[in-house]
C-alpha cells in the first residue's frame, strides 16, 4: 500500500505515525540498517497503517484511533503501534513540533455517531474509476 493514495487528514495522520515509528526505530532498532529511517519491523507496521487509513470508513472526518468505536487494527500491530507512540510521543515535540500540536489537537476532535457511507479514500477511488470506466 503506497502512502501517496493517501490525501487531505489521512496523509497529515500517516505522515504523523510515519515520524513517530522513525523516532521509536532509530532508538530501539539501532542494529539494523533503516529504510527510510525504518527497519523491516516498523516499514511494515507503517505500510499496515497506511492501508488502514485508507480504508477507514470515517474518511476524513475520521477520530484519532485511541478513540475510534471501530478497532481497524490486528491486536498485535495495535500493540506495537501503542508502544511506539507511548515511547516517540513525548519526543515529537522536539522533533515534530507543528506535527506533535496539530495531534494533540485532533485527538479533541468530535467522534461522529456513525461513519459516512462510501467516504473511505479506498472507496471514493473504487467509485471514481466505475464512473471513469463506464463513460
Amino acid at each position: 500500500m503506497s502512502s501517496e493514495l493517501l490525501t487531505g487528514r489521512l496523509a497529515k495522520e500517516h505522515k504523523t505515525i510515519t515520524h513517530m515509528l522513525q523516532i521509536y526505530c532509530r532508538h530501539h532498532h539501532q542494529h539494523q540498517l533503516p529504510l527510510n529511517g525504518l527497519c523491516d519491523q516498523c516499514l511494515e507496521l507503517a505500510d499496515y497503517a497506511a492501508q488502514k487509513l485508507d480504508r477507514c470508513p470515517y474518511g476524513d472526518t475520521k477520530p484519532d484511533c485511541a478513540r475510534c468505536p471501530i478497532h481497524c487494527y490486528k491486536p498485535e500491530q495495535r500493540q506495537q503501534a501503542r508502544v511506539a507512540m507511548r515511547f516517540a510521543g513525548p519526543k515529537m515535540l522536539w522533533h515534530h513540533p507543528i506535527e506533535a500540536l496539530q495531534h494533540l489537537i485532533d485527538k479533541k476532535r468530535a467522534i461522529p455517531a456513525r461513519p459516512p457511507q462510501g467516504k473511505s479514500q479506498y472507496a471514493l477511488r473504487k467509485a471514481a474509476n466505475n464512473n471513469s470506466s463506464s463513460n
